[in-house]
């Protein structure tokens, strides 16, 4: 006997109800495939947002360094050099009350075992001194001029932990930028979702996710070999990803 004999061979009142619950199983079951299919339906867009910015604070490390055989006479140069620096800095408009004058290095040739026979100058003393402004302007005008330093004697080195010198540029207020950018971010996203929707002759749902993205500065001529800090004028971006529901 086949399943469906014994199906049928039972009372007519079960094998209705029997019939009517798996009817309904399927239409539940398929009802929710359709629903996790719907939900499923989005489209993820990207909306960019830029500032032009100039930059609001100035970073300048001039070092210097002298060298010879007598510690005293080495001490003195620096002093001079020191006192030369800020001469220059004042001169071209910079306020030295933000000039930071930074550790002294004294390095003594005969101190290194491991150097063998010396020859050459026995001492050699660097100093740096560090302006901080809030005139970028001024600062980038007065290390247009450096070369006055070297006409008055000042030997200006580029080694050490700030690199190969210059001032650096730096723009400080990003956080009064971030709510009006990351509304013209969205706002953008968003137009190009409503596009896509109407392409694909859909609508807009509600937001499924969004990200805020990161923000982050650039020069404003990217060009190979250009660096941000030693621009004045940056590029402010950020790009927000959202997602919209499709209905």
């Amino acid at each position: 006997m086949n399943p469906t004999t014994r199906l049928w061979g039972r009372s007519p009142l079960s094998a209705v109800i029997l019939a009517v619950g798996m009817a309904l199983a399927g239409w539940f079951v398929g009802h929710g495939f359709l629903r996790g299919r719907t939900s499923a339906r989005f489209v993820e867009v990207k909306g960019l947002a830029e500032r032009e910015v100039a930059a609001d604070l100035a970073l300048w490390p001039l070092r210097f360094v002298t060298t010879g055989n007598d510690l005293a006479v080495a001490q003195a140069e620096i002093t001079r050099d020191t006192r030369e620096v800020y001469s220059f800095l004042a001169r071209h408009g910079i306020d030295t009350a933000g000039v930071q004058l930074l550790a002294l290095e004294v390095s003594d040739a005969e101190a290194n075992r491991f150097q063998g026979e010396r020859g050459g100058t026995r001492f050699v003393i660097q100093q740096t001194v560090m302006v901080r402004s809030d005139k970028p302007q001024v600062v980038l005008a007065a290390s247009q001029r450096v070369s006055e330093l070297v006409r008055d004697g000042v030997i200006l080195s580029s080694s050490g932990e700030y690199g190969i010198g210059g001032p650096t540029f730096v723009f400080t207020r990003l956080n009064q930028l971030k709510p009006a950018m990351v509304k013209d971010a969205t706002a953008n996203a968003r137009a190009a979702a409503e596009q896509f929707a109407a392409d694909s002759r859909t609508s807009l749902g509600d937001i499924r996710y969004a990200n805020q993205g990161v923000f982050v500065i650039l020069p404003r001529d990217q060009a190979p070999g250009v660096n941000e800090g030693g621009q004045l004028q940056k590029i402010v971006r950020v790009v927000s990803t959202v997602q919209y529901l499709l209905e």
